[in-house]
């Protein structure tokens, strides 16, 4: 037997850990385009909606009845007439400002449309979990999949002066698109969808040399948690992330600390201004440790950035829905690719690196204050004015973040967004308690009366589906 070198060996094993912590194997044969922006994302998608001859799959977490929304309804609705089987999903509370009258439209075309987990009285557990996913498949051989939505904010608005959303996702046609829509197979019939007979591709042919990983985020499965992790874990020289809402979990946190103490070039590319500025508070929050540790911070200062994704050690590249927080690395329906590609991390590197040139760097300044107190007071964060960049004109949901963002302190506003509001509740309810205490009392009973009802039901289900034999 010959022997394996170490190299060889220490390949062989990040492989197989891979394979191991994205609960798939490596799907090779596959062309990957990275695409960048709605513009180019949305012209491919219209693409492989008009080549498709059997069937179209979409899957979104935020359908608009708004100008991108009603485009992609009319090329939907097209097809369907023209006798391919379509189906769309969208999660209730992504779309939940989304008008009846849009679905209805779809339906009356043919369309088969779908909303994952609506409210139930008795299934709170449930609403915690969401149908993140942004994916669209044609005929089982060809996928797009990224963090953008279908709305207007990612499409941009030239005559108005609005810059489309900064979001990212990749064009696969090969073998693994075919993993992809059998992912949506799975959240279509938890919705009580079905799918017919002839939505199997059989075996695709290779399309390219790309070798792709599908992780198929579900709640409590952590791939996509575990797969950064091990990226983190293992990098030799550089991890440069990209996240919208970055509020790893803390475990997360040390795994990005420790590389960079290792000497690993760690570094993160966050929004400069949110649409949830909550979140926005919290991600600044963990500025300093990160900081410390040697971590590089920029924020992006064009139109709100909203992509996923990582680039290590010139190799590997996740591209998908999943952000770095609990609820899309442990709470969601989720899904993302890896990919084992130079030719790609080259490209998203170099995106990467434009990116930066729009984005300011963040640092740490030490605070004037008497030397004794030196150790015990934080270094204060400095963001300094990034260079200019094209002009935009911001929506309505940029414009409410950044209105947020600029009356609080960077230190201050992440304990503000959360014990403020905790502050006022519990008084209020004390209050109420001490004034009406027979009216509170029975509310409170009946609360703990439903929400007994809801841990019976949960139990039940469990017990009717246990962990082990959950697809």
């Amino acid at each position: 037997m010959t022997a394996l070198r170490p190299g060889r060996l220490e390949q062989d094993a990040l492989v197989r850990a891979l394979d191991r912590a994205a609960g798939a194997r490596s799907i090779p044969g596959n062309r990957v385009e990275l695409l960048f922006d709605g513009p180019d994302v949305f012209a491919a998608m219209r693409e492989l909606i008009a080549a498709a001859t059997s069937w179209i799959h979409l899957d979104n977490y935020i359908i608009r009845d708004d100008h991108t929304g009603r485009g992609f309804a009319a090329l939907l609705a097209e097809k369907a007439r023209a006798g391919v089987s379509v189906r769309v999903s969208t999660d209730w509370l992504g779309s939940f400002s989304t008008k009846r009258s849009y679905w209805s439209a779809l339906r009356e075309a043919g369309v088969a449309v779908r909303i994952f987990n609506g409210p139930s009285l008795l299934d709170v557990p449930s609403l915690l979990s969401r149908n993140h996913r942004k994916i669209l498949v044609a005929d089982g051989t060809s996928a797009v999949i990224g963090g953008l939505c279908l709305g207007d904010e990612w499409a941009g608005d030239p005559e108005r002066g609005r810059l489309p959303w900064r979001d990212t996702a990749v064009r696969i046609d090969g073998p693994a698109a075919t993993a992809i829509d059998q992912a949506f197979g799975v959240t279509w019939r938890r919705s009580g969808g079905e799918l017919g007979n002839d939505e199997n591709a059989g075996t695709v042919e290779s399309r390219g040399d790309a070798a792709v990983r599908v992780l198929v985020g579900e709640p409590a499965r952590e791939r996509a948690y575990r797969v950064s992790e091990l990226l983190l874990a293992t990098a030799a020289e550089r991890v440069w992330i990209t996240d919208a809402y970055l509020v790893a979990p803390r475990r997360l946190y040390r795994y990005l600390m420790d590389a960079a103490r290792e000497g690993v070039d760690v570094r993160l590319l966050v929004p400069g201004s949110s649409d949830l500025p909550v979140v926005r508070n919290l991600t600044r929050f963990g500025y300093r440790d990160l900081l410390a540790a040697g971590v590089r911070i920029f924020e992006w200062q064009g139109p709100m950035l909203h992509a996923k994704t990582v680039v290590a050690d010139n190799r590997w590249v996740r591209v998908g829905s999943s952000n770095l927080n609990h609820s899309s690395l442990v709470g969601n329906y989720e899904l993302d690719v890896l990919a084992d590609s130079v030719e790609l991390a080259d490209r998203m590197e170099a995106q990467f690196r434009r990116d930066m040139d729009r984005s300011a760097e963040v640092m740490r300044r030490p605070r004037r204050v008497p030397p004794r107190l030196r150790r015990v007071v934080p270094p204060a964060l400095e963001i300094p004015r990034a260079p200019a960049s094209p002009p935009h004109r911001r929506g309505l949901r940029e414009r409410r973040g950044g209105s947020v963002l600029a009356l609080r302190t960077l230190a201050a506003s992440a304990r503000l967004a959360i014990f403020g509001p905790l502050a006022i509740v519990l008084a209020l309810l004390g209050v109420l308690f001490f004034v009406i205490p027979g009216i509170m009392a029975i509310g409170f009973g009946a609360l703990s009366l439903w929400l007994a009802l809801v841990a019976v039901g949960e139990v039940v289900r469990r017990r009717a589906d246990p962990p082990n034999d959950r697809s």
